[in-house]
């Protein structure tokens, strides 16, 4: 399992605006903020509001802050809106994806390592994290 550039920059975005989460911060900012290049960060934005993590207001006082408490936000649902379900081999996040997962000795084993690490990004918020 990689995690990607998108979602460190995802995370990074996150902590950012959950330091101060009663305020509205445009793209420039949080670009400029975090030295993310604007349009790439529009787009991790838009994944972020459309998995409720973050909410966005339109307007001259438009810009993004946090949907939920730090607290119920974790690694593990900023990596998944960003780059999908947690996995270092396909087979241990979609069986049916592979036709010897029913035989394969490591099958197991991938699967194992996949809910250990699902369960230490679900347990790491962003609370824990400022």
């Amino acid at each position: 399992m990689l995690v990607t550039r998108e979602t460190d920059y995802a995370v990074r975005t996150v902590l950012y605006l959950a330091r101060e989460r009663d305020r509205t911060a445009s793209v420039t900012e949080v670009a400029r903020a975090m030295r993310i290049p604007k349009s790439f960060l529009a787009k991790i934005l838009q994944r972020l509001v459309r998995s409720h993590i973050l909410k966005s207001r339109r307007g001259v006082n438009g810009g993004f802050q946090l949907a939920q408490k730090p607290s119920n936000i974790n690694l593990l649902s900023i990596m998944e809106a960003i780059q999908g379900p947690a996995g270092i081999n396909l087979c241990a996040v979609d069986s049916k994806k592979c036709t010897w997962s029913a035989t394969c000795s490591v099958h197991p084993v991938w699967v194992g390592i996949r809910k250990e690490v699902e369960r230490r990004l679900k347990k790491q918020t962003i609370a824990g994290l400022l």
